[in-house]
């Protein structure tokens, strides 16, 4: 893989919301990940087989991303995991998180709503397929934790919910 391949899979990531890439191939691996819309992707390398100079591109990936501590929310969220009966339905793919079919629709559950294990309670849209996401427990929405419309990761807590 050259440097031409990597630029143009970085300007992919900045035209999608592509958050993150990984390849791997024979000895190379080359994973990409962005944090915020206006932050550029991060570049890591690894591998015996690399077109860069060693330390080159660890070394801009360093300057232009220091490490960042964890977001203090995620904390809270494991925090309050205690209760055994509390738990989170999560994202289970990266995409646009959507509590309704559509505008003019009402939303799937709201804060109090009961689900079943069948309920969809939103959808995730990604690249351009609506995906309706099942709770897969019995619970009552407790918390909605992802604003209408905005980006989710895989694994993102979308809501807080107490078993049933």
């Amino acid at each position: 893989m050259d440097l031409k391949e990597i630029k143009l899979i970085v300007d992919l990531m900045k035209r999608s919301d592509l958050r993150e890439f990984e390849i791997e191939e024979e000895g190379f691996k080359l994973r990409i990940c962005r944090g915020a819309k206006d932050e550029p992707p991060q570049v890591m390398t690894m591998g015996t087989a690399t077109p860069f100079p060693p330390g080159v591109l660890e070394a801009a990936v360093a300057a232009r991303h220091p490490a960042e501590p964890a977001p203090v929310e995620e904390k809270e969220q494991k925090e309050e995991k205690i209760d055994e009966n509390i738990d989170f339905i999560k994202s289970p793919l990266v995409g646009t998180f959507y509590l309704a079919a559509s505008p003019e629709s009402g939303p799937f559950v709201e804060v109090g709503s009961s689900v079943s294990q069948e309920s969809i309670v939103c959808i995730i849209e990604a690249m351009k397929v609506m995906n309706e996401i099942q709770a897969e427990m019995s619970a009552t929405i407790i918390e909605i934790l992802v604003e209408n419309g905005k980006s989710v990761e895989y694994g993102q807590p979308l809501f807080k919910v107490k078993k049933t």
